[in-house]
């Protein structure tokens, strides 16, 4: 009955692939506003493919003219979300692979657990800006390069420390909007400029800085720390996820958590 088909090795492994990437973009657009488009291109494309397989010749030539014209509108039109899938691809199978000593040696990874004073340092120049109400962001990196955001702002390169951290976030200094970048027990740059995905899922009483925090963990490993000005609250964003903290000891705790998460891959 079903002798017109003929399926190698090769075949289901194409059709396997073409699965796994379908799932990886609709896993990575779900929740934006682009999922929609998304979904509308995949409706066309399975139209041309219906009206190809009945010789609707008009029907199919005007279907291909507008997916090939297309591309290049697409690529425009998808770019954060492609560049967020090569991140993804990349931090995974690359940079994620820690145990293995070839990818250590070809890629020089190696994550070192932040020192508890650094973290103490954090916590507690997070509390003083709670208590005054002064916002901040903070960028904690993992394995994933953060340098086009380190570009976008002005390098340090200074040890950690309670009072730097508050003089930097003190709305009458220069340095004050941004996002900071931190890398161990080091503060890399400040006044760094993130890039902001399009997200309705995000409540709406959340500001520029969570939107941001939001952004930065879903395209990369790194996590971050924003201090609400108008509340003074503190959140912990990992994963493109936010959860408020309640005490110093609960904010250590998620960032100590998080490189540990990083060490078991």
């Amino acid at each position: 009955m079903f002798d017109f088909i003929h399926l190698s090795v090769i075949d289901v492994l194409d059709i396997l692939l073409v699965g796994f990437l379908i799932y990886k973009l609709i896993k990575i657009m779900k929740g934006t506003s682009v999922f929609n488009i998304f979904i509308g291109i995949v409706v066309i494309y399975l139209g041309w493919i219906v009206v190809t397989a009945l010789n609707m010749s008009l029907l199919s030539s005007i279907l291909g003219q507008v997916l090939g014209v297309g591309v290049i509108a697409l690529i425009i039109i998808f770019q954060p979300e492609i560049r967020r899938f090569l991140l993804h691809i990349g931090a995974k199978y690359v940079t994620g692979s820690k145990k293995n000593p070839l990818t250590r040696w070809l890629f020089q990874s190696s994550e070192i657990e932040m020192k508890a004073t650094a973290l103490d340092e954090i916590a507690q120049a997070c509390r003083r800006m709670s208590d005054t109400k002064t916002g901040a962001l903070m960028v904690i990196k993992h394995s994933s390069s953060l340098e086009f955001v380190e570009q976008t702002g002005d390098l340090l390169d200074a040890l950690v420390n309670r009072r730097l951290i508050e003089n930097i976030f003190w709305k009458n200094t220069p340095l004050h909007d941004g996002a900071m970048v931190i890398s161990h027990e080091r503060i890399i740059a400040a006044r760094c400029t993130l890039p902001i995905v399009d997200n309705p899922n995000i409540p709406p009483q959340y500001g520029m800085r969570h939107r941001a925090a939001v952004s930065i963990t879903q395209d990369t490993d790194a996590d971050a720390i924003v201090v609400s000005e108008e509340t003074g609250n503190i959140s912990f964003v990992s994963k493109g996820e936010l959860k408020t903290v309640s005490s110093l000891s609960e904010l250590k705790l998620l960032i100590e958590n998080s490189y540990k998460k990083d060490q078991n891959q």
